[in-house]
């Protein structure tokens, strides 16, 4: 029988149109038809998945849509538009009605759906094969094809890129991306466990990263910290690593605006701050008992106060309610970027409900030399923060990825720590 969430999840559109339609055709077809999905071989594949495609990921929706099982690929807005909505289009489909040998189509390319074909590999990993890559070909040849995945990818024109880095990476990722012909292999990811004491709902976000543009990272709480994870990356910062860490334990009270234009000034604080934290995590290891008992789990600093900041205390989740109220009622702490920072994107907010120490991860052209550097990570509202990379005296935006995602929640908190870790694996 056809339960009430399969039937719920069969008419579930994610915003992509004609949803009537599709709802119109599931209600008129016959209860075994109906019932063929949940008999389904590959209704295991619903969820969020992650391509292998090299150092840049990607976020694969999988759902039911009418009458068939569809995987979009989700992309990001054309930088650095970091807060328009995401963009989507559609790599494969599998036809419900055929329940032994169901219909596999790609739909990579503009010339319609071909033939394709969709393995299960082991639990929480399959992969696609397209059967007609002539499909994707144009008659242009690759210069029509770089042109047309350069519109869709940018939304311009590489000569409205003047930035000669921006045109390396942007020939190098088409070259990189178009050599796998839709024929890729998934890994599940889980959108990460919240907590009521998490200082923001964690999630799905877009952030800006300089030349390479929009990335989609993951924000997850895990105690005294908080982590942002690459689900899209590119060749310095590959997608499965943490590109951002805030320590929670840490606050930082910025100067008032005239004293924040300054870079030398929170560059002071910030290495204050960072000193700190040095010297917190050598007392630890001196203090810590030989056999290693009775210490969990923590990020580093113990709760003390910041020099930057020594008449508050570090953040309480259990106070996050009092502490944003002056923001949601538009009074924040005025915020502006100091001189000499860049930005992608000069319409961040001005104000900030608070801001905390971080780390940023930093590596030269594949991966090489990676290092943590000091940072400060700015909180703007529910669905905004930022992050300025002290040493590349850069900000990132990044905003809240505003759609619903079925079948993508955790089993157990540890499920989740466990693909964090693989994602990482994998490119490290």
């Amino acid at each position: 029988m056809c339960t009430p969430a399969v039937r719920t999840s069969c008419c579930f559109g994610v915003g992509f149109g004609g949803g009537a339609r599709r709802a119109a055709a599931w209600k008129g077809t016959s209860h075994s038809a109906r019932g063929c999905f949940v008999l389904h071989r590959y209704r295991h594949i619903l969820g969020l998945w992650q391509p292998d495609i090299g150092p840049y990921g990607g976020l694969l929706n999988v759902v039911v849509d009418g009458l068939f099982i569809i995987g979009w690929m989700y992309l990001p807005p054309h930088d650095p538009h970091v807060d328009d909505p995401m963009r989507f289009k559609p790599l494969f489909r599998i036809h419900l009605m055929e329940r032994k040998s169901a219909t596999v189509e790609c739909m990579y390319g503009h010339r319609g759906p071909h033939n394709g074909h969709i393995q299960i590999v082991k639990k929480d990993e399959f992969s696609t094969k397209c059967n007609q890559t002539d499909h994707h070909r144009m008659s242009g040849g690759r210069q029509e094809e770089f042109r047309t995945w350069l519109r869709e990818e940018w939304g311009r024109t590489l000569e409205d890129i003047f930035h000669e880095h921006m045109q390396e990476l942007i020939l190098m990722k088409f070259i990189y991306t178009s050599q796998y012909d839709n024929c890729l292999t998934y890994r599940r990811i889980y959108l990460p466990p919240s907590h009521p004491d998490d200082l923001i709902q964690p999630g799905l976000f877009k952030g800006t990263y300089g030349s390479h543009g929009l990335e989609i990272v993951m924000l997850s709480f895990h105690g005294k910290c908080a982590r942002a994870t690459k689900i899209t990356g590119d060749p310095n910062i590959p997608a499965g690593q943490q590109t951002v860490e805030i320590d929670l334990m840490h606050r930082i009270q910025l100067p008032d605006v005239e004293t924040l234009r300054n870079f030398n000034e929170l560059s002071r604080i910030v290495l204050e701050v960072r000193e700190q934290v040095r010297l917190e995590q050598q007392q630890q290891q001196e203090d810590r008992p030989e056999d290693g008992e009775g210490h969990g789990r923590h990020s580093p600093g113990d709760p003390q106060h910041s020099p930057a900041q020594p008449d508050r205390e570090p953040w309480d989740g259990g106070a996050v309610a009092a502490e944003e109220q002056p923001a949601q009622g538009g009074q924040g702490q005025p915020f502006v970027l100091p001189v000499g920072v860049s930005s992608r994107n000069e319409d961040y907010p001005r104000t900030c409900r608070m801001c905390f120490y971080g780390t940023g991860l930093i590596a030269g052209h594949g991966f090489t030399s990676p290092e943590r550097t000091p940072g400060v990570f700015i909180l703007f509202d529910k669905d905004r923060f930022g992050f300025i990379w002290l040493e590349l005296k850069s900000f990132s935006l990044y905003s809240r990825v505003q759609a619903s995602f079925r079948n993508a929640d955790a089993p157990s908190p540890q499920a989740f720590e466990e693909m964090l870790k693989n994602i990482q694996s994998l490119t490290s």
